[in-house]
Protein backbone atom coordinates (compact mmCIF):
# COMPACT_ATOMS: atom_id res chain seq x y z
CA UNK A 1 0.00 0.00 0.00
CA UNK A 2 2.72 2.80 0.93
CA UNK A 3 4.24 1.73 -2.73
CA UNK A 4 1.14 2.89 -4.46
CA UNK A 5 0.89 5.56 -2.61
CA UNK A 6 4.28 6.83 -3.19
CA UNK A 7 3.55 6.53 -7.28
CA UNK A 8 0.36 8.48 -6.62
CA UNK A 9 2.59 11.38 -4.73
CA UNK A 10 4.79 10.69 -7.71
CA UNK A 11 1.97 11.19 -10.61
CA UNK A 12 0.32 14.39 -8.76
CA UNK A 13 3.20 16.06 -8.47
CA UNK A 14 3.93 15.70 -11.90
CA UNK A 15 0.89 16.74 -13.05
CA UNK A 16 0.81 19.77 -10.96
CA UNK A 17 4.16 20.27 -12.27
CA UNK A 18 3.21 20.31 -15.79
CA UNK A 19 0.18 22.76 -14.91
CA UNK A 20 2.19 25.58 -13.28
CA UNK A 21 4.57 25.19 -16.22
CA UNK A 22 1.52 26.28 -18.63
CA UNK A 23 0.57 28.59 -16.15
CA UNK A 24 3.65 30.91 -16.12
CA UNK A 25 4.58 30.19 -19.99
CA UNK A 26 1.57 32.46 -20.64
CA UNK A 27 2.21 36.48 -20.39
CA UNK A 28 4.12 39.06 -21.56
CA UNK A 29 7.91 39.46 -20.34
CA UNK A 30 10.37 41.80 -20.80
CA UNK A 31 13.67 40.73 -23.11
CA UNK A 32 15.39 43.76 -23.55
CA UNK A 33 15.36 47.10 -23.33
CA UNK A 34 17.79 49.92 -24.57
CA UNK A 35 17.12 53.54 -23.93
CA UNK A 36 19.32 55.62 -25.60
CA UNK A 37 19.67 59.36 -27.05
CA UNK A 38 20.02 59.70 -30.99
CA UNK A 39 20.27 62.66 -33.16
CA UNK A 40 18.16 64.98 -31.32
CA UNK A 41 15.76 62.55 -29.48
CA UNK A 42 15.67 59.84 -26.99
CA UNK A 43 15.06 56.40 -28.64
CA UNK A 44 13.14 53.54 -26.99
CA UNK A 45 13.93 49.73 -28.56
CA UNK A 46 12.98 46.98 -26.31
CA UNK A 47 11.39 43.59 -27.26
CA UNK A 48 8.64 41.48 -25.66
CA UNK A 49 8.34 37.58 -25.35
CA UNK A 50 4.39 37.89 -25.83
CA UNK A 51 2.54 33.88 -24.80
CA UNK A 52 -1.30 34.29 -25.23
CA UNK A 53 -3.19 32.11 -23.63
CA UNK A 54 -5.28 29.82 -25.91
CA UNK A 55 -8.59 31.39 -24.96
CA UNK A 56 -7.23 34.48 -25.98
CA UNK A 57 -5.68 32.82 -29.30
CA UNK A 58 -8.91 31.32 -30.30
CA UNK A 59 -10.98 34.86 -29.51
CA UNK A 60 -7.87 36.88 -32.05
CA UNK A 61 -8.67 33.93 -34.80
CA UNK A 62 -12.18 34.86 -34.10
CA UNK A 63 -12.21 38.22 -35.24
CA UNK A 64 -11.57 40.30 -32.10
CA UNK A 65 -9.31 42.76 -32.28
CA UNK A 66 -6.83 43.52 -29.07
CA UNK A 67 -5.02 46.35 -28.62
CA UNK A 68 -2.10 46.33 -26.33
CA UNK A 69 -0.40 49.50 -24.39
CA UNK A 70 3.15 50.16 -23.79
CA UNK A 71 3.35 52.25 -21.03
CA UNK A 72 6.75 54.26 -20.48
CA UNK A 73 7.83 57.27 -18.65
CA UNK A 74 11.08 58.58 -16.81
CA UNK A 75 11.07 59.91 -13.22
CA UNK A 76 13.44 62.10 -10.87
CA UNK A 77 13.23 62.33 -7.58
CA UNK A 78 13.04 65.55 -5.38
CA UNK A 79 13.14 66.33 -1.99
CA UNK A 80 11.52 69.04 -1.63
CA UNK A 81 8.52 68.43 -4.26
CA UNK A 82 6.58 65.38 -5.58
CA UNK A 83 8.78 63.54 -8.55
CA UNK A 84 9.37 65.32 -11.55
CA UNK A 85 8.04 63.32 -14.57
CA UNK A 86 9.78 65.06 -17.75
CA UNK A 87 8.62 61.74 -20.12
CA UNK A 88 5.60 60.11 -20.37
CA UNK A 89 4.21 58.22 -23.00
CA UNK A 90 1.79 55.58 -24.59
CA UNK A 91 2.20 53.49 -27.48
CA UNK A 92 -1.31 51.59 -28.84
CA UNK A 93 -0.73 48.46 -31.11
CA UNK A 94 -3.49 46.63 -32.43
CA UNK A 95 -3.37 43.19 -33.31
CA UNK A 96 -6.07 41.64 -35.46
CA UNK A 97 -7.05 38.70 -38.03
CA UNK A 98 -8.29 38.84 -41.14
CA UNK A 99 -10.21 35.63 -42.37
CA UNK A 100 -10.68 36.81 -46.02
CA UNK A 101 -6.95 36.93 -46.51
CA UNK A 102 -5.94 34.66 -43.37
CA UNK A 103 -3.42 37.19 -42.33
CA UNK A 104 -2.68 38.58 -38.60
CA UNK A 105 -2.31 42.51 -38.89
CA UNK A 106 -0.41 44.67 -36.43
CA UNK A 107 -0.76 48.43 -36.23
CA UNK A 108 1.05 50.79 -34.24
CA UNK A 109 2.91 54.14 -34.91
CA UNK A 110 2.12 54.41 -38.35
CA UNK A 111 3.38 51.13 -39.10
CA UNK A 112 1.18 47.63 -40.76
CA UNK A 113 2.83 44.47 -40.93
CA UNK A 114 1.12 41.36 -42.11
CA UNK A 115 2.04 37.58 -40.98
CA UNK A 116 0.71 34.16 -41.78
CA UNK A 117 0.74 33.36 -38.39
CA UNK A 118 -0.27 33.99 -34.64
CA UNK A 119 3.38 33.28 -33.55
CA UNK A 120 5.09 35.70 -35.86
CA UNK A 121 2.00 38.36 -34.97
CA UNK A 122 3.35 38.09 -31.48
CA UNK A 123 6.81 38.29 -32.15
CA UNK A 124 6.47 41.51 -34.55
CA UNK A 125 3.84 43.13 -31.66
CA UNK A 126 6.56 42.35 -28.98
CA UNK A 127 9.31 44.18 -30.85
CA UNK A 128 9.50 48.24 -29.74
CA UNK A 129 12.25 49.65 -32.21
CA UNK A 130 12.66 52.99 -32.63
CA UNK A 131 10.17 54.73 -30.64
CA UNK A 132 11.06 58.70 -30.16
CA UNK A 133 9.88 59.65 -26.58
CA UNK A 134 11.10 63.03 -26.64
CA UNK A 135 13.43 65.71 -27.37
CA UNK A 136 16.94 65.39 -26.20
CA UNK A 137 16.72 68.61 -24.05
CA UNK A 138 14.09 66.73 -22.20
CA UNK A 139 16.55 65.32 -19.65
CA UNK A 140 19.48 67.26 -17.74
CA UNK A 141 23.20 65.95 -17.99
CA UNK A 142 24.72 64.59 -15.00
CA UNK A 143 20.99 63.81 -13.19
CA UNK A 144 19.89 60.37 -12.30
CA UNK A 145 16.44 59.34 -13.50
CA UNK A 146 14.93 56.46 -13.35
CA UNK A 147 12.81 54.71 -15.96
CA UNK A 148 9.93 52.66 -16.16
CA UNK A 149 8.16 50.77 -18.86
CA UNK A 150 5.21 48.04 -19.04
CA UNK A 151 3.47 46.33 -21.85
CA UNK A 152 -0.51 45.29 -21.36
CA UNK A 153 -3.35 44.49 -22.94
CA UNK A 154 -5.92 47.50 -23.00
CA UNK A 155 -9.18 45.57 -21.68
CA UNK A 156 -11.08 49.31 -22.51
CA UNK A 157 -10.76 48.85 -25.84
CA UNK A 158 -12.43 44.85 -26.35
CA UNK A 159 -16.35 44.46 -26.94
CA UNK A 160 -18.24 45.18 -24.22
CA UNK A 161 -19.36 41.50 -23.69
CA UNK A 162 -15.48 40.25 -23.47
CA UNK A 163 -14.86 43.12 -21.23
CA UNK A 164 -17.22 41.81 -18.48
CA UNK A 165 -15.70 38.32 -19.23
CA UNK A 166 -12.13 40.03 -18.74
CA UNK A 167 -13.22 40.61 -15.40
CA UNK A 168 -14.03 37.08 -14.31
CA UNK A 169 -11.47 35.60 -15.98
CA UNK A 170 -7.34 35.95 -14.91
CA UNK A 171 -5.95 34.99 -17.94
CA UNK A 172 -7.75 38.00 -19.89
CA UNK A 173 -5.45 40.32 -17.58
CA UNK A 174 -2.31 40.26 -19.45
CA UNK A 175 0.17 42.65 -18.60
CA UNK A 176 3.81 42.58 -17.82
CA UNK A 177 5.63 43.72 -14.90
CA UNK A 178 6.36 46.83 -14.32
CA UNK A 179 10.21 47.19 -15.32
CA UNK A 180 12.75 49.69 -13.94
CA UNK A 181 16.09 51.09 -14.49
CA UNK A 182 18.03 53.86 -13.27
CA UNK A 183 20.30 55.62 -15.77
CA UNK A 184 22.43 58.97 -15.70
CA UNK A 185 22.39 61.15 -19.57
CA UNK A 186 25.87 62.11 -20.35
CA UNK A 187 25.31 63.42 -24.18
CA UNK A 188 26.26 66.04 -26.25
CA UNK A 189 22.85 68.47 -28.06
CA UNK A 190 24.65 68.18 -31.71
CA UNK A 191 25.07 71.64 -33.22
CA UNK A 192 22.23 73.58 -34.87
CA UNK A 193 23.10 74.80 -38.55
Amino acid sequence: MNFWRKQLLIILALILGLISVQVFAEGIKLRQIQFDPAESNWVLNASYQIDLPSELGDAVRKGVTFHFLVEFEVTRGRWYWFEERPIQVMKNIRLSYQPLTQQYRINGGGLTISTSTLEEALLQLGSIGGWQVADLVALDNNKTYQGIIRMRLDLSQLPKPFQINALNAREWNLSSEKHAFSFTPHYRIPNSK
